[in-house]
Parts: C-alpha cells; sequence; structure tokens
C-alpha cells in the first residue's frame, strides 16, 4: 500500500468512483458520507490526505476542515466543492487547506493534486533538516589528495557513478564505506550523491551514534500522532525526507539489533512504514552507509545482522588514514591554511619548512579532521606570516607513529641498498611480515601493525597479497 486517503463526500457515486480510481493507482482509500463520520475515522485511518466536500449535511467543510487542523495540523487537505468561488477557494486556503477543487472533479487531475500535495510536503521536510548541507553540496573535487590511495578511490567512485547513469530502472547497490574517525566519510558519500542523477533531490544525513536508540527509530522511520506519549503530531521520517535522494547513515554499526532488521526491509522493499501507522509507503532512496567499526566481527559477535551487512556492502569503499598519504598531508594543510586564511583575513599565511617537517612526521590519530582542526586554530592565532612548529597544537602522546606505518620510527628503516628501493616495497614487505607471522589473522596482524582491520584489509587488496598454505604430504 501507497499513502492514504480519506474522501469526505455526500455523493454516493463520485467517493465510490474517487475511492476506486485512487486504489487503482496504489493509494489506500476510505470514504465517509459526513464531516462527523470523517472526524471518527481521522485517528483510527490516519489519512495522509483528506479530500474534503464544502457543502455536507450536517458540519460544512469550513467547520470540518477547521476541526481537521486542530486535531492533526500535518494532515494535508483539499477542499472540493460544487459551487467553487474565488472566495471560497481563498478562504478555504487561509483556513489551512492545501489545494481547492471544483467539480465536476477529473480523476487524473484530482491524482497529480495528491501527488503534488505529498510531495512538497516531503520536499518541505528535507529542506527543513538538510537545506544548508544541499546549498553547500559536495563532489569529487572536494576529495583532495594525489597519492595512490585517493587516486584509485576516486577512480572507483567515478566507474560507479558511470555505472549509474547507465543504469535503466531500479535504485543503484547501497553503498558501504569504511575508514577510521575523521578519513572523510561524509565528503565520500556527498560526491556519491552530488556527483550522481540525484543531485537535485535531498541528500538526509544522520549520525546514528549521535542518536538514543529509542529515539532513532522515530528519526528514521517517523512516526503518526498518538504513536507514543509526546508524538502530539505527525512526522515524517528522515527516509521519507529523502524520497527520489540519499540517505547516508553514518556509523551504521551502532544501530540496534532490533532496528536493523527495519532497516533490511526498507533495503529489500523500498519501504517505510512510520510508527504507529498502519500501511507501508514506497520510497525511492539510494543508502550509503559508512562505519569506523569491524562489521564482520561484529557479525561474528552475533551485534550485527549478516543480512544486513550483505546488503550494505553492495559496494565497498575503503578509505586510507592520512598518516599512509605521504605528501597528501601537505597538500591537505596548505588547502586548509587557504580556506581559513581567507575566512579570518590573513591571506599572506605559510608554513615554515620546521612546520611542513612536524607535519610529515606526525601520526594524525585523528586523520584529516584532525588536520583542519590544527591548521584552523595555527591561523587565528597567528599573529605573523610563518606559522612555526611551535604553533602547532598536537597531540604528542597519542600522533607516535606506530610500527608498521609507512612512516615508521627511525629504528625500523631498512637498510637502503646501493640500486635503490620503492616505498610501497616496504611497505608490502612489512605487511607480509605481519600476515606470516600471525598465520593470516587479520586481526592480530592489523594489531601487531598498529592500524585497524579494515586499514590492513584495504592494504591486502592493494598489494594483491594472497595466502599460499603449505600443503602437507597425503593430504589432497
Amino acid at each position: 500500500m501507497g499513502h492514504a486517503v480519506l474522501i469526505i463526500e455526500d455523493e454516493a457515486t463520485l467517493a465510490k468512483n474517487i475511492k476506486s480510481f485512487l486504489e487503482r493507482h496504489g493509494f489506500e482509500a476510505r470514504v465517509a458520507a459526513t464531516a462527523e463520520e470523517g472526524l471518527e475515522q481521522l485517528d483510527v485511518f490516519k489519512p495522509d490526505v483528506v479530500l474534503l466536500d464544502f457543502h455536507l449535511p450536517g458540519m460544512d467543510g469550513m467547520e470540518a476542515l477547521a476541526k481537521i487542523n486542530a486535531r492533526d495540523a500535518q494532515v494535508r487537505t483539499i477542499m472540493i466543492t460544487g459551487h467553487g468561488s474565488i472566495q471560497m477557494a481563498v478562504d478555504a486556503m487561509k483556513a489551512g487547506a492545501s489545494d481547492y477543487l471544483s467539480k465536476p472533479v477529473v480523476l487524473s487531475e484530482l491524482r497529480l493534486r495528491i501527488e503534488k500535495t505529498l510531495g512538497q510536503d516531503r520536499v518541505k521536510q528535507a529542506l527543513n533538516y538538510y537545506q544548508d548541507r544541499v546549498a553547500q553540496g559536495s563532489g569529487l573535487n572536494k576529495l583532495i589528495g594525489e597519492s595512490t590511495s585517493m587516486r584509485a578511490l576516486r577512480s572507483t567512485i567515478e566507474q560507479l557513478l558511470n555505472a549509474e547513469r547507465q543504469l535503466q530502472d531500479g535504485v543503484a547497490p547501497a553503498v558501504l564505506i569504511i575508514g577510521d574517525t575523521g578519513t572523510g566519510k561524509e565528503l565520500v558519500a556527498s560526491a556519491l550523491h552530488f556527483e550522481s542523477r540525484r543531485r537535485e533531490r535531498p541528500f538526509v544525513e544522520l549520525n546514528c551514534a549521535s542518536i538514543p536508540g529509542q529515539l532513532l527509530e522515530s528519526e528514521l522511520f517517523g512516526y503518526e500522532r498518538g504513536a507514543f506519549t509526546d508524538a502530539r503530531g505527525r512526522k515524517i521520517g528522515l527516509v521519507e525526507a529523502a524520497d527520489g535522494g540519499t540517505l547516508f547513515l553514518d556509523e551504521i554499526g551502532d544501530i540496534e539489533l532490533g532496528l536493523q532488521g527495519k532497516l533490511l526491509k526498507l533495503l529489500e522493499e523500498k519501504s517505510v512504514r512510520r510508527l504507529g501507522s498502519l500501511r507501508d509507503v514506497q520510497v525511492d532512496v539510494r543508502i550509503v552507509a559508512a562505519t569506523n567499526k569491524p562489521l564482520e566481527e561484529l557479525v561474528q559477535a552475533g551485534k550485527f545482522r549478516s543480512d544486513l551487512y550483505f546488503r550494505l556492502r553492495g559496494v565497498q569503499l575503503l578509505l586510507p588514514m592520512l598518516r599512509d598519504r605521504g605528501d597528501d598531508i601537505l597538500l591537505l594543510a596548505r588547502h586548509f591554511l587557504k580556506v581559513n586564511g581567507a575566512r579570518y583575513q590573513k591571506t599572506d599565511l605559510m608554513f615554515s619548512r620546521e612546520a611542513e617537517k612536524v607535519l610529515l612526521n606526525y601520526a594524525w590519530p585523528g586523520n584529516v579532521r584532525e588536520l583542519r582542526n590544527v591548521v584552523e586554530e595555527a591561523v587565528l592565532l597567528a599573529s605573523a606570516p610563518a606559522i612555526g612548529a611551535d604553533q602547532l597544537s598536537l597531540c604528542t602522546t597519542l600522533g607516535k607513529v606506530p610500527p608498521g606505518s609507512s612512516t615508521p620510527p627511525q629504528s625500523m628503516v631498512p637498510v637502503i641498498p646501493s640500486e635503490g628501493l620503492q616505498p610501497e616495497d616496504v611497505e608490502r614487505s612489512l605487511v607480509l611480515q605481519a600476515l606470516q607471522k600471525t598465520s593470516w589473522n587479520v586481526t592480530r596482524a592489523a594489531k601487531l601493525l598498529g592500524l585497524s582491520r579494515d586499514t590492513l584489509r584495504y592494504r591486502i587488496e592493494k598489494f594483491n597479497l594472497v595466502e599460499h598454505r603449505r600443503t602437507e604430504p597425503g593430504s589432497n
């Protein structure tokens, strides 16, 4: 079923024809012959739209409209009358009607008015939440970096977007973005939306870790009036607000098991049911999820549904940590310096050589987000054009470079042969040694190298490393 329409009309034949027509086009419809009967059905049927005749036996349409608005301000009402006039239309709109039609009713036009009313409501809800974000936009040009890993990431995203542009029907597969905190997962999600055919529709973002579990369901799926104690009116959820666009669920690993089942239904059936509602509503939403948690381990521990995990990772994107991106550190630092210099009207700023050396040698546990904040603070407090190393507010305790990273401590740097070597060869060798030392236990190898499990998996794929098991004599 789709949206619900309550028809308050005393002409039985017209009401029956409208009901049959709407049901053929996916709506759920009910008829009430009087305003009093319609008001009784309002709480039971919970309609999205009310078609309200002006001339009714007993209570007239204008009085009924006032009572409907008083009971549920979120219900949209379209007034219908056989005695139309400009003044009556003006009065109805002033009283809270969403639209106005005169008899005889053209059914195809009525359907368009209903869909327009529902669409305006949805877009308004989306804009109320995310107008600033949509206005700012974000594309591939926001993914700054020339390291091998960033070039590969942009290339993969471009391939994905090109494939989606060729898609003839249906919704593109879900995307799962994996990366440590601060690596820019939200920028990747934005690029997937604003570079796609959905760019003109809403981009709705929700951090699942920032909302208590009991409130997350109502925030996602919405609710009807009376669904729970404080539900004094209807609220459209973020899924419906994102209809036609993209829903970005950040920190998806924090969603409780009970809600995971409803999210799976959304992915499989493309439908949503508000809390307290009697019907499902079809939605056209592209799902992009992100996490910094090892979802595979959560699945094994029974904390994350395996069927949802495989649904979410229709396409998987792995984001590298900042300390593994080499000269991208300086590229990003200079970018943030330019942006913040313009904001604070200090356009002549630059980093000293010592400052750039410190930036390169720091481990950046907070990744790009930490770098951005460090640079902004330095710009804010700068009293001279040159920003020195002592002006960089770094966390020296957390910022030590861990063993196995692309910038290892001096004691771990191998002797360079006379013919030279490639940094990637050293990195590949360290990863392979850790895997062999732990018998290819990815979790233990990641801890040995001071990396996250997902980052190590990224490197395994990057270097095409494959475990070669030794065959014992007599085995098949």
